[in-house]
């Protein structure tokens, strides 16, 4: 429920991006009005899949966050126009309730199955924080979608992702 009131309530208002699975998803909903959780699922399924090849504990439960999170952001977008807040508020209250689902997903053995996924499997074979990892992925989607994004919404989407690296990291905790 707290990424889909992030992403809903104070993303997807000022067209802000996430990194990882999810920004990605949000630029084809900007672009395509694709619904962001089936989206989500769409491209999240193989890096699952992938995950549970290299790690077999992974699988059954990442599939399942994937599956409930997608879902729950889905059934959540009314909130779309629930909430009249400035970008600034959105990006430090949209990153933190984002970064509060996945870094509790994440601490309970679950994730959204996208880069989080992928992110927490580089952090266990490499000395990178969990944290540093999520943030330079998150970083790379919201540079690609600098194309998509005025300059206001490009540097609000920074801070976006740096609030969700940071709370997934306070969250998880080191390890």
């Amino acid at each position: 429920m707290l990424i889909g009131i992030g992403v809903n309530g104070f993303l997807v208002p000022h067209h802000l991006i996430d990194g990882g699975v999810l920004g990605i998803a949000l630029i084809l909903h900007y672009l395509f009005e694709f619904q962001t959780g089936i989206t989500m699922i769409a491209l999240s399924l193989p890096i699952c899949l992938f995950a549970g090849i290299s790690e077999k504990g992974y699988l059954l439960n990442n599939i399942q966050g994937l599956l409930v999170s997608s879902l729950v952001i889905d059934l959540m977008s009314p909130l779309q126009n629930q909430f009249f807040v400035s970008y600034l508020a959105s990006a430090l209250v949209g990153g933190t309730l984002i970064g509060l689902g996945v870094g509790l997903m994440l601490r309970y053995q679950t994730s959204t199955g996208g880069t989080d996924l992928l992110s927490k499997i580089i952090a266990k074979i490499t000395s990178y924080h969990l944290a540093m990892v999520i943030i330079i992925m998150d970083g790379v989607i919201v540079i690609a979608g600098f194309a998509f994004l005025e300059m206001k919404q490009f540097l609000y989407s920074c801070l976006t992702i740096i609030t969700v690296g940071l709370t997934t990291s306070f969250i998880v905790g080191r390890g």
